[in-house]
Parts: structure tokens; sequence; C-alpha cells
């Protein structure tokens, strides 16, 4: 059983404050901040460990941004970010997706896919992009290669070491991934259709001036046209330009990034207002169309959202206090800084 998970019982109805769906990194931030507000949490997700895109897509991938750390990966950030909602003890309720959200008798009703339910005072949604999966590239025969030499995420950057490596892609996850293996693989080489780049600036003037030093290839403006290789391991990729001329690279392993396909799944049948599948909601408050259910993260949407971990952080606690009267109808929220007020029992 995941850490902090309870088992499912459809036998009876289980009592939280707030119902949490989404255990990515913007959803541990709000036990925390639901925590220091005396509000319990239930937290659901449908991957079977928390952390979310960040631990299933990308562990070993540095984030720059959050404040406090230079530089920490993925996989870690979750580790602390756990660690900080310790204190509160959330039930984790993991490895099934929420199906069902209803009024109820209390507030809502939460019900996952193996029919644990849960009434709720309020809901949280911090489901980032909803269920998600990648965009292929549309290569014959490439499923003969997935999960064998065709990668479309990196668990382990020490699995490429001493490889040559394509990446095909003009965003922060191809950028970010070219300068990560540079350092460890035999050759990288970032296949892109033109020749700039959608990546932080930063990040795309490094990649230039590998590409100027010689430590990584870069093929622009050109495009994935043809796989070669034998029993799902590669031995080359074909490219072609606009103009139909080829060129063969020679590879062991190919990592396409084009992003993710995203579905809202159920949440989109919930009955609130939905903005390209984002929640719109508040940015006062993070509440959502239907009344007791907020919206944090990668999944909310107002005017002038920034799409930042930083920004679900600060929703996380907005969401909070605009919670607290719902589940401490007539209590006086006086508001006290964590150097003040502390963590329970310390």
């Amino acid at each position: 059983m995941t850490r902090g998970s309870v088992p499912a019982s459809s036998a009876e109805t289980q009592n939280c404050d707030v119902a949490i769906i989404g255990a990515g990194p913007v959803g541990l931030f709000a036990v925390f901040e639901c925590g220091m507000l005396d509000m319990r949490c239930a937290v659901f997700d449908a991957l079977p460990a928390p952390g979310g895109q960040c631990a299933a897509l990308y562990p070993e991938k540095p984030i720059f941004d959050i404040p406090g750390y230079p530089r920490i990966d993925a996989a870690e950030l979750v580790e602390r970010l756990a660690e900080q909602a310790a204190p509160f003890k959330p039930q984790f309720h993991l490895g099934h997706a929420v199906t069902r959200l209803e009024p109820g008798e209390h507030g809502f009703l939460v019900e996952n896919l193996a029919g644990l339910r849960f009434s709720a005072r309020a809901v949280i949604i911090a489901a980032g992009a909803g269920a998600f999966g990648p965009n292929r590239p549309p290569l014959a025969g490439i499923e003969a290669f997935e999960e064998k030499s065709v990668f479309y995420l990196v668990r382990r950057r020490d699995d490429f070491r001493g490889r040559r490596v394509v990446i095909a892609g003009g965003g922060d996850s191809a950028v970010d991934w070219a300068l990560a293996l540079a350092e460890i693989a035999e050759r990288v080489t970032v296949v892109h259709r033109r020749g700039k780049f959608r990546a932080a600036p930063q990040s795309a003037a490094k990649l230039q001036q590998l590409a100027e030093e010689g430590r990584i290839d870069l093929a622009v403006p050109y495009q994935l046209h043809a796989l070669e290789g034998d029993a799902g391991q590669l031995s080359a990729v074909i490219l072609a330009d606009l103009a139909g001329n080829t060129r063969h690279v020679e590879a062991d392993c190919l990592l396409p990034f084009f992003g993710l396909a995203t579905d809202l799944g159920p949440l989109a049948a919930w009955g609130l207002d939905i903005d390209h599948n984002r929640i719109r909601v508040d940015p006062a408050t993070c509440a959502a169309s239907r009344a007791g259910i907020f919206a944090i993260g990668d999944i909310a949407f107002y005017p002038g959202k920034l799409k930042l971990i930083l920004s679900g952080f600060a929703e996380a606690a907005l969401a909070a206090h605009a919670i607290h009267p719902l589940v401490h109808p007539g209590e006086a929220l006086h508001f006290e800084y964590s150097t003040t007020k502390g963590l329970p029992g310390r």
C-alpha cells in the first residue's frame, strides 16, 4: 500500500473537512494550508503515488523556479511537500480516480472508482491537466519501439548514459532534457521543425551555446520521418525537411516531446464552468462556479493566470482561507503567520 493511503471500503461514508482531488505538488501544499487552518483533508488521485506529473513524468527533471531552491528535482520537491503536509495527518486514497461528485448532507459526497465514499464540507480540485498521455508522432511501426528505445518521458536520467539520443520537440521538456542528457549521453541530437525554440530563453540560449561548442547536434528545420531498427531496438532515426530531403541519424533512443493529450474525464460532467479544459475560478478565492468547489494549479483559469507551480501554491492558500468559514461557520479567522503560529505539537 502506498505510504499514507487508507484501504477503500464501500460499506460506509467517511468524513473529512476538505476533499482534495489531485495529489500533485499543489494538492499536497493545499493539505498544509488547510491544516494550518484546522481543516482535515482526504486526498484522492488516480495515480498510485503522490506527486502528479512531477512524479509520473519527470521525477529527475530539475526545477529552477521554486523559491528557496535554486535547483530541485521534481521527485525531491514532492518528498519535501509530503513531509510538510505530514503533521496534519492527511488521508491518501490513491490509485483510483474520483468518479462521482454530488451534493451531500454536509456539503459534498465524493466517491472514487474503488467505491470509497467521503462526505466533505468543501472540495479542492488540484487535478493538473486531468488525465494525461503523450502525443505520439505519426511514425509507421513506432509501437514496436515504445518503452524499449522510444520513450515519452525520462524516469531515470542515467538510463541514457553513453547512448546516442535523438530528442524531438521545441518546448521546455525537449530543451531541458537535451541540456541534462548532454552531460552523460554519447551524443544528443535535437530535432525541431523551426530554428526558434519555445523553451525558456535562458535554456534556449544554453542549447544554442552547446550546439556551437559541438556538444549537441541541432537538426533544424527537420521533422521525424521514419525509424530504423529491429526487435524494438532503434538503430537510426530518419529526418526530413519541408522540401522532402532526408537525413539519417544513428540513434539508440528517441525521445519525442510533443506535449500531453489531456482528458478531464468525469470532472467535465460536474457542472463547472469549463474554459478550454480548465476550470474558470474567481482569482480572489479560487472558487469555481459551484458553491463549495475550488480549483487550484494548472486546472484553474482566470485572466492573467500563470501556469507555474508557485502560482498554484498561492492559490492553495487563497482557497484554504475561503473554505474556512464553510468548515468552521461563525468562527472568526484570525490570520497568523506560520512563524508565530507554528505547527501542531511543536
